[in-house]
């Protein structure tokens, strides 16, 4: 009969804790059946593995050499279960998630505030993207998740096996001080063209969706300033540079503060979106499982 993991196993118990009577307890065994499997793998490898006395047991030299082998084994197996383990009590694991500037500051900051104050043993890795760069980044593997803006869910159709809608939200046309006159009538977007304009950069969701706004208009968007970050349209409009639009709820307290003013429009902003990408042909651990969860529930 052949030696087996089993046979190791037994072997590395009862070599451990210098006790047949020890290894059939933790294992669950009797000390005849601990000795027998012992008395099979000493014929299987024709050594003697360890010498019995009224004191326990010890090894003998050939003995101690199969021991440093398999103790090593057995250790790095009972680290993996723990590892394992600890994992699917969300006390270890990571998740790696893609987000747009915009959806991160409208949604997914509080959801990463619970999660972590529920979760603090599971690490956090959030890269920032465009839409399409998220998307792109979910499909290669590189992110579990993805968190985004779009125009509407059509706009997300193909890029990933799961479009989730947890949040809309409306922007509005801000300026500076300087332009309050233009906060006390309506105006049409054409009538806007003289003054400059502050967007994201190119390749954003967020620069498509105004340049499909401005066409809708007949007109074609040409912004004077462009920046990277949604977080840099409102101190340049502070500052009098030019005039942005911005999600309502991070131009509030700007608003509120008399720091900018609202512009308002004739044509009507259309309400934009934001959207959770995952795929389920991407096996995900328990960890970014549980965030999915907390997103949806957070709708």
């Amino acid at each position: 009969m052949a030696a087996n993991f089993e046979h190791y196993k037994i072997f590395y118990y009862v070599a451990r804790y210098g006790s047949f009577t020890k290894a059939a307890e933790l294992l669950y065994s009797n000390q005849p059946n601990i000795t027998r499997i012992i008395r099979i793998l000493e014929t299987e490898l024709d050594c003697s593995l360890m010498r019995r006395s009224n004191r326990g047991i010890t090894l003998t030299e050939e003995g101690e050499r199969l021991y440093r082998r398999v103790a090593v084994a057995f250790e790095q197996i009972e680290l993996g279960e723990e590892e394992v383990r600890q994992s699917a009590a969300l006390q270890d694991g990571s998740i790696v998630i893609g987000a747009s500037e915009t959806a991160l500051h409208l949604y997914l900051m509080e959801i990463l505030r619970a999660f972590h104050e529920t979760y603090p043993g599971v690490r956090l890795k959030i890269y920032n993207y465009s839409t399409p760069g998220a998307a792109k980044a979910l499909k290669e593997g590189i992110i579990d998740l993805a968190v985004v803006t779009a125009a509407d869910q059509k706009e997300l159709e193909g890029v990933a096996d799961h479009v989730v809608l947890v949040k809309s939200f409306y922007d509005v046309l801000i300026a500076g001080r300087r332009l309050e006159s233009l906060s006390q009538k309506t105006n049409e977007l054409k009538s806007l063209e003289p003054y400059s304009l502050i967007s994201l950069e190119r390749h954003t969701s967020s620069y498509d969706f105004y340049s499909h706004f401005y066409l809708q208009h007949g007109l074609t968007m040409q912004p004077d300033i462009e920046v990277a970050t949604a977080d840099l349209i409102l101190p340049m409009v502070e500052k009098n540079l030019g005039i942005g639009f911005l999600p309502y709820e991070l131009a509030a307290q700007a608003l509120e503060e008399g720091r900018v003013v609202e512009i308002p429009l004739k044509e009507s902003i259309p309400e934009r979106l934001i959207c959770m990408l995952y795929d389920t042909n991407r096996e995900s651990g328990t960890a970014a499982k549980r965030f999915r969860d907390m997103v949806m529930k957070g709708r």
